[in-house]
């Protein structure tokens, strides 16, 4: 079975409370983030039929403040879909509702994981791709697990050699200062 973007898509406003705000007046990080997690849980949910928990959050950047007073949209559509797992791709705006301007305050990718009624995973839909923006979303969503899974296998591999990357760290606020042994 496939599904089209477009059925699972989700969009939510709130406004924004003195009760979501940190010690300058600015809406909280974590608000939000929790937000987004309630939204890409719904979208994923939606497009599975199925119960799905977060597996990961991936490029979570704040680029413009939140204000108290503002409205928050939060956009949500299905990026990519694995057999178990799609990245639900979320775009975050605020609106001075009182001036009508909206700035993007973030975009984020969450990948979540279809369980069934027994706790395990759970295959999911296809997913039907119908513009150039559904492909190039999908796409750059392959692109991040493929650039993701590389990183790990960089670092994590049982021969990584500190020696090779020493050089690297030239230029940057930091001092090396390990024990003979690991010179």
């Amino acid at each position: 079975m496939y599904k089209t973007v477009d059925v699972s898509r989700i969009q939510i406003s709130q406004l924004m409370l003195p009760s979501h705000s940190n010690f300058s007046g600015k809406i909280h990080g974590g608000y939000i983030l929790n937000l987004m997690d309630q939204i890409a849980f719904a979208c994923a949910s939606k497009h599975s039929g199925a119960y799905c928990v977060t597996a990961s959050v991936d490029t979570v950047d704040f680029i413009n403040p939140i204000e108290v007073g503002e409205l928050v949209t939060m956009k949500a559509s299905v990026n990519y879909v694995g057999k178990t797992s799609m990245v639900i791709g979320i775009r975050v705006e605020a609106e001075n509702i009182q001036t009508g301007i909206i700035k993007h305050c973030n975009s984020s990718y969450f990948t979540m994981v279809a369980k069934t009624d027994e706790e395990q995973p759970k295959t999911v839909p296809g997913l039907i791709l119908n513009d150039k923006t559904e492909v190039k979303r999908f796409l750059k969503a392959l692109k991040r697990m493929e650039t993701k899974k590389h990183r790990q296998e960089e670092f994590d591999h049982s021969n990584f050699s500190l020696e090779n990357y020493l050089d690297q760290l030239k230029g940057y606020r930091v001092k090396i200062n390990l024990p003979k042994e690991l010179n």
